[in-house]
């Protein structure tokens, strides 16, 4: 795959294709100088509010697919059965490598929030509850993703990165439409708890 630019990666949606960050430092980093002032700040609680939320959504997700969701959640929303991009950054990761890690893992995460969304707005237009947390979670995730390329760019000159995206649902029954998405929320329930578990420290203060 190619290097695709920060702007178009809100945009794509594609099957699992692993890649690698490329660590551009060059003069062409865009928009560094429009960072807000308390940018690391509020990141952390971005992160710290999807991780408070992960959970709630999964379970509101739950219930709004019947059965046999509900009484076979751990055999039909096994978490394995997702793709999530590697994460291999920790505490002693240096802050440029988490930065990019925690850009991969929202970027893949805005995209497989737009397929689930979509599905639902087809299979249960009426459960405006769940409809309203995932317009909110990924809200907060494309801010989260603002902060980051804002971040990269200022502290780092990094304005490119290669990103994996999962699979797409489209033309899928409504069976495994539903399926794919309860394996990725419950997939993004335990990451997103490691994610803020290890890279909260990362943006604290000095």
């Amino acid at each position: 795959t190619g290097v695709v630019p920060f702007v178009a990666l809100l945009l794509l949606q594609r099957r699992p294709v692993a890649g690698r960050a490329l660590l551009v430092t060059g003069p062409g980093c865009p928009g560094h100088s429009l960072c807000r002032s308390n940018v690391q700040e509020q990141t952390r609680r971005q992160v710290a509010l999807l991780n408070a939320t992960a959970q709630d959504l999964f379970s509101l997700y739950l219930k709004c697919q019947g059965e046999p969701f509900s009484s076979e959640t751990d055999k039909l929303c096994n978490p394995n059965g997702a793709f999530f991009p590697a994460f291999r950054v920790n505490r002693t990761s240096e802050r440029k490598e988490v930065m990019v890690a925690m850009y991969k893992l929202f970027a893949f995460l805005n995209a497989s929030l737009g397929n689930i969304t979509r599905d639902q707005e087809e299979l249960n237009p009426t459960a405006k509850e769940l409809l309203d947390r995932l317009h909110n979670t990924t809200k907060t995730t494309r801010g989260l993703i603002s902060n980051l390329t804002c971040l990269l760019c200022k502290n780092y000159n990094i304005f490119q990165v290669d990103v994996s995206y999962g699979e797409s649902s489209k033309g899928k029954s409504a069976f495994k439409k539903k399926q794919q998405g309860c394996q990725v929320l419950r997939k993004y329930v335990q990451v997103i708890a490691q994610a803020a578990r290890l890279l909260l420290p990362h943006l604290s203060p000095p």
